[in-house]
């Protein structure tokens, strides 16, 4: 007689991990159900007989020998039509239809499908039977948004040829056709989140994201596909910053990650997400936007989960060809997620009791953004940009997380509360805060503005430097007590702060920055320098000269109308010539 093998159960439960056994043939992040109530987890460990599991879901009340089920698949996103507009956890459940379904709060165990899959979508048919196609390949489209074409491509890992092909409207668990051998061809297809989607070629990053903010767009570029990490501490302007970036960002696709952030500061996302207006439509934000939200509240293992499932998400629209900006908001908090669980492990902790293998996984989920060349026909170019929030603790940049993120980062947007607290907005550093993009991007900044941007730029960063400098002496010594020159380094440097740099993220005119107005604004910033030291050079006193008006001229420029901004440059560029013109003897 054979023996009678006993069905696996749960024989250990910590937190957001449970062991169950026996449970041999279960492999690394296998998905499994967990207890009766069929709780969502994954297989991170396996030792013999006994696999460790993490649970996405709270595991009150779950008992020891409660049965745990494996499903024979791991954690995948469902791709296809109607993700745009969605508000999905770290797992991919849509937060609305479970609302709605539901009430306020999740029943253990409740499922429902990323993509609705009753909804019904006008495809339209390109590919003809008879046609050979190869991953990546352009099938047909989708209307999804007016703002957003969805493409439907062949899946990663399927070619052959197109036996039927036809348009119509679908669910996406309908098939719109077949191959010769069979294979089904559908609006949506499943990816494991961990896993990379492919490529045909990775390209150089040599065009910036334009985001409408002069700070960064000015001095501390971003390419597209490029990395940025923006560390600051509590009220340093995070999200108003990430909420500025997805509505005025040169992009076609927003995904939103809210990894382990506060309950009310989600709320205060989800509730202003929909009301922003999509500068180029006209209509909601919403239409080209995609958000994965996993409070502070929710299980830590799902917190870790939605970062690999919002980049899976970018990556898809990436192949279509299309430019995506990639918020996440905030890396710590996914970080204390790994802490947390790498402690309930029993592993060797690294630094501050982070997992040793912080910083290498930090750097995969990094090299997951890039501009490439898709697979497939007709050849498309999209890309990632990943805009990484970090919130070390008191401020602290050395903390592990924001050296790690620096390690991997093309750029670093350093918030700095006293800045904030001064009302500077956005709250950057530019002592601290860097780009290695800049020469990378020059060429087609300079293309599209003037031959003297990097020229430009330079001086400005300089003129801010010298100010640090200068202010400390100031301290001590009192800024009447500098030289005339140094007196007007401080003034043109304030300018440069107030009037180029700050922007209100309130006034329409003034929170987002088309680039032509950001070289003019810097460029006349530029030039009162310039037109002080040839007036000082004649001999005028510091005094003497009517920098006031010049300085109020630049400042309401910020917030001039296009149409009257002509004029209103004009009008600056006047009042600083006059300041050029001053020569020394006693005031007229």
């Amino acid at each position: 007689m054979s023996a009678t093998i006993a069905p696996p159960t749960i024989v250990r439960v910590t937190g957001a991990l449970a062991e169950a056994r026996p449970l041999r043939e279960a492999s690394l992040y296998e998905l499994a159900r967990v207890g009766e109530r069929g709780l969502l987890g994954e297989v991170i460990r396996v030792e013999g007989e006994t696999a460790t599991l993490q649970v996405f879901e709270e595991t009150t009340g779950l008992r020891l020998g409660e049965p745990a089920v494996l499903t024979g698949g791991s954690l995948t996103a469902h791709l296809g039509p109607g993700l745009l507009g969605a508000i999905l956890d770290g797992v991919g459940r849509p937060l609305l239809r479970l609302a709605e379904s539901g009430g306020d709060f999740m029943a253990p165990g409740v499922d429902a499908p990323t993509l609705d899959p009753t909804r019904r979508w006008i495809f339209e048919a390109v590919a003809h039977p008879g046609d050979r196609v190869g991953p990546g390949d352009l099938l047909g489209t989708v209307a999804e948004t007016p703002g957003v074409t969805y493409k439907v491509l062949v899946p990663p890992g399927v070619q052959g040829t197109v036996a039927n092909l036809v348009s119509g409207e679908f669910t996406v668990e309908e098939t719109i056709g077949s191959l010769t051998d069979g294979t089904p061809l559908r609006l949506a297809h499943r990816w494991p989140v961990r896993r990379p989607r492919p490529v045909a070629e990775r390209l150089p990053g040599t065009r910036p994201l334009l985001t409408g903010q002069r700070i960064f767009d000015l001095l501390f570029p971003v390419a597209e596909g490029g990395t940025v990490a923006v560390p600051g501490g509590f009220g340093t302007g995070k999200t108003l910053i990430e909420q500025s970036l997805a509505k005025y960002a040169e992009t076609d696709v927003v995904v939103y990650i809210g990894c382990g952030e506060r309950g009310n500061e989600m709320a205060e996302v989800l509730s202003e997400f929909p009301r922003l207006t999509d500068p180029r439509t006209g209509r909601s934000l919403m239409e080209r936007t995609v958000l994965v939200v996993n409070t502070s509240n929710m299980p830590v293992a799902a917190r870790e989960a939605s970062l690999y499932l919002g980049i899976t998400i970018a990556e898809h629209f990436r192949d279509m060809g299309y430019r995506v900006a990639l918020m996440a908001d905030s890396l710590s908090r996914w970080a204390e997620a790994l802490r947390e669980m790498a402690a309930r492990l029993q592993e060797m902790p690294g630094e501050e009791g982070y997992p040793t293998d912080l910083a290498s996984r930090l750097g995969k989920v990094f090299e997951r953004a890039g501009r490439v060349r898709a697979c497939g026909s007709p050849e498309r170019e999209g890309a990632v940009t990943l805009i990484a929030a970090i919130s070390p603790p008191g401020g602290d940049f050395s903390e592990p997380v924001t050296q790690a993120a620096l390690r991997v980062s093309g750029a670093l947007w350093a918030l700095d509360a006293s800045l904030a607290h001064q009302r500077q907005f956005p709250a950057v550093d530019w002592e601290t805060s860097y780009s290695l993009y800049a020469g990378a991007t020059l060429g087609w900044l300079a293309g599209r503005t003037g031959p003297d941007w990097a020229a430009l730029r330079e001086e400005l960063l300089a003129l801010l430097a010298q100010e640090a400098e200068l202010k400390e002496i100031a301290g001590l010594v009192g800024s009447e007590s500098l030289q005339d020159r140094d007196r007007l380094l401080l003034e043109t440097a304030r300018t440069v702060r107030e009037a180029v740099l700050a922007q209100s993220a309130y006034d329409p005119n003034d929170a987002a920055s088309p680039l032509a107005k950001t070289y003019r604004l810097a460029s006349l910033a530029r030039d009162l320098h310039h037109a002080g030291l040839a007036a000082l050079e004649t001999g005028a006193p510091f005094e003497q000269l009517p920098l006031a008006p010049a300085r109020q001229a630049l400042a309401s420029l910020r917030g001039t109308p296009e149409p009257d901004l002509e004029a209103a440059a004009l009008r600056a560029a006047g009042l600083i010539a006059a300041i050029a013109a001053q020569r020394g003897g006693p005031p007229s």
